[in-house]
């Protein structure tokens, strides 16, 4: 059976940009690390894509699953003064995806896009494919030039987020 192409895939494709897709089995209590294992990837590998609102504006940040976004710093990169986690009810209305299934790549609306900093040291990052258990492998400076983001340091420090729960 062929493999259904998401609308992130597409767009992808008719850039020429290589990928490669991973698939794994959703559950009801899957997260990103227990994703990087199903895939039997590096959990600093696999990237989770965060939806936020500043005021007047949406903002994507891309970053590792195991960590959190430090919302300050997550401001301070994309120039607002604070941004706010978007509720999970407005997800689909604001990028046309799902949570779990949220890509940054292939949004409704071209939002500006921040992918954490770390993702410039890896040879490839996996985010989302744009639809629940399916992942897309990507260069960072590829994805980085598909969706016109930038990078920065975006993540809580390792005692914050060790705090945080998963």
């Amino acid at each position: 059976m062929a493999e259904l192409k998401t609308n992130a895939m597409r767009m992808l494709d008719a850039h020429k940009i290589p990928y490669q897709i991973h698939t794994y089995t959703p559950g009801p209590d899957i997260d990103g690390v227990s994703v990087a294992q199903q895939l039997g990837q590096n959990v600093e590998q696999v990237y989770k894509t965060l939806v936020t609102r500043g005021k007047h504006s949406y903002f994507v940040f891309v970053i590792p699953v195991a960590y959190e976004l430090d919302l300050k710093k997550a401001a301070k990169a994309v120039g607002e003064k604070s941004v706010a986690m978007i509720p999970v009810k407005e997800i689909n209305g604001v990028t046309g995806y799902i949570r779990g299934g949220c890509s940054p790549i292939g949004m409704k609306k071209a939002y500006v896009t921040v992918i954490d900093a770390h993702a410039q040291s890896l040879p490839t990052i996996i985010v989302s494919g744009g639809r629940i258990g399916c992942q897309i492998e990507i260069q960072p400076s590829l994805l980085c030039q598909q969706v016109h983001a930038q990078y920065a340091d975006l993540l809580m420090d390792e005692a914050e987020n060790a705090s945080k729960p998963k």
